[in-house]
């Protein structure tokens, strides 16, 4: 059952194409000041994904926003406590301040902006986004993001099956699932979070990659703690796909199975080798595949494209 909400009056019908378009780069500019100060690249990565990722193109109604996707709904606490979004209640809050000094800027476009601006920060490509997103005021049903090891929410008997099954509903293909993997270059996982590592919060329970970073600013690259899938989590580049394919060659790096799916399957296989010594390749393929899921579900109501 979905859950209807407030209305959030982020965006006004008076507003220009142009206007808006100015309004998108400004906030543009305060989330580099935001990413510079606070570090936080992956996890405002991680929000727009969320927030995208909930799309469903099977869905039989067409009445926006029956089918999920990337439409702000994951600002309210109702999506926020899902539990795949632990955590992510901070991203929102990081951009609540911009959000203030832009009302005219959906939120929707917002956390996508932020997602793909952090990627450029972090030393990612530039990815050809399209903003003028319309906010949802009610939030998809739980259950539409994808699992990162069994039991499998859909049912899936495998790892390569379940991530087939979720992103193939958003009407994304092989491909794409692996470059879009390909993100996790960035960030980390917490036993608080996901329970997915033995790894949490604080510089005792970090590895030694993530024990005691950039203590001297405040930064959530600061939070010390937490399991990486890459020795340079906050550098986005094509380390993740260089990882050998039992994700045993460090005890301090995170390696799950639908990681180490993408290095087997002979599907998705490919893409990842590919991917492991040609960076460029998966910048170019990321780059299209992240606009791509950032479009899913959502509804356009300004046409504004910056390729930033």
């Amino acid at each position: 059952m979905r859950a209807h909400l407030a209305p959030s009056g982020s965006t006004t019908t008076t507003t220009t194409n142009e206007a808006y378009s100015a309004a998108v780069l400004a906030a543009r500019e305060d989330v580099v000041r935001l990413l510079d100060d606070v570090k936080c690249h992956p996890i405002l990565v991680r929000l727009a994904w969320h927030d995208a990722g909930t799309y469903d193109a099977t869905i039989e109604s067409a009445v926006w926003p029956a089918r999920g996707g990337a439409n702000g709904s994951i600002r309210f606490d109702v999506e926020l406590a899902h539990g795949a979004n632990a955590g992510l209640s901070k991203a929102v809050r990081y951009l609540r301040g911009i959000k203030d000094r832009h009302p005219t800027v959906s939120w929707a476009d917002l956390i996508q902006l932020a997602g793909a601006t952090a990627i450029e920060c972090a030393g990612g490509p530039k990815i050809p986004m399209r903003y003028g997103r319309a906010d949802a005021d009610e939030c998809p049903r739980e259950g539409n993001l994808p699992d990162a090891e069994a039991p499998f929410g859909d049912g899936a008997k495998d790892a390569a099956t379940h991530l087939r099954n979720v992103f193939y509903r958003m009407g994304l293909d092989d491909g794409e699932i692996v470059a879009l993997s390909g993100a996790h270059t960035i960030g980390r996982a917490f036993k608080e979070r996901s329970g997915l590592t033995a790894f949490g919060y604080g510089a005792k329970n970090g590895t030694k990659f993530t024990g005691c970073p950039f203590m001297n600013t405040k930064m959530e690259g600061s939070m010390a703690g937490g399991c990486s899938w890459t020795s340079n989590w906050l550098t986005f580049d094509n380390e993740y796909f260089r990882r050998p394919a039992d994700g045993k060659d460090d005890k301090d790096l995170l390696w799950l199975s639908t990681d180490r799916v993408l290095h087997t399957d002979p599907g998705f296989s490919p893409h990842f080798m590919r991917y492991a010594v040609d960076q460029d390749a998966f910048f170019y393929d990321f780059a299209r595949a992240f606009a791509k899921l950032s479009e899913g579900g959502a509804k356009f109501i300004y046409d504004v494209k910056h390729y930033v």
